[in-house]
């Protein structure tokens, strides 16, 4: 699915149920569904919000942008919950489970920091780096351990060195690759 434009317009809704009117943003979203190279049908999708803030205190774009970054901290809740399991209280006592949860959320951290360390190179690269540090700054956390973490690889001692092979492929590596770069002296 692919989002080809956007049209925003607001208006007043007053419910029947209330005496006072609110401002409602509406998003009509025009989306192509594609598969390989073929567009296979159309689609138009609408978004309401309804909010008491005032048109001069922020545009309609703004109400959307405003509630789309609190989508984002939804979806951070979520994955705190079903991804690393960190609101989980898998043992009896306080400790053991406030344990659990400093550990999980290390893991996160450490997943935050990952992404925030990739290097942004300049010039022609600059844009594609960008959005693979947003890529993997957002990433749910079983994709980020599938991608980064669980990757199978082969320990070979060799005259006066260790050698790590890399026995299977995916198409983050070259993400991999370029952290690796950047944190090696």
């Amino acid at each position: 699915m692919r989002l080809q434009s956007e049209e925003v317009a607001e208006f007043e809704y007053r419910p029947t149920a209330c005496a006072k009117a609110y401002r409602m943003v509406a998003i009509r979203k025009h989306i192509s569904k594609e598969k390989g190279e073929d567009r296979l049908v159309p689609e138009i999708r609408h978004f309401f919000y309804i909010t008491n803030i005032s048109d001069e205190a922020l545009s309609a774009e703004g109400v959307v942008f405003e509630a789309n970054d609190r989508c984002d901290q939804e979806n951070l809740l979520a994955q705190l919950h079903g991804g690393v399991r960190a609101l989980s209280a898998p043992v009896n006592t306080l400790e053991s489970n406030g344990a659990w949860m400093v550990m999980t959320a290390l893991a996160w951290t450490l997943k935050a920091w990952w992404a925030l360390l990739l290097p942004e190179s300049p010039g022609r690269w600059h844009d594609t780096h960008r959005e693979e540090k947003r890529r993997v700054l957002r990433m749910e956390f079983k994709a980020f351990a599938h991608a980064f973490v669980a990757i199978p690889c082969q320990v070979v001692r060799t005259g006066r060195r260790i050698v790590l092979r890399l026995l299977g492929w995916n198409p983050h590596l070259k993400t991999f690759f370029r952290l690796l770069a950047e944190l090696r002296p």
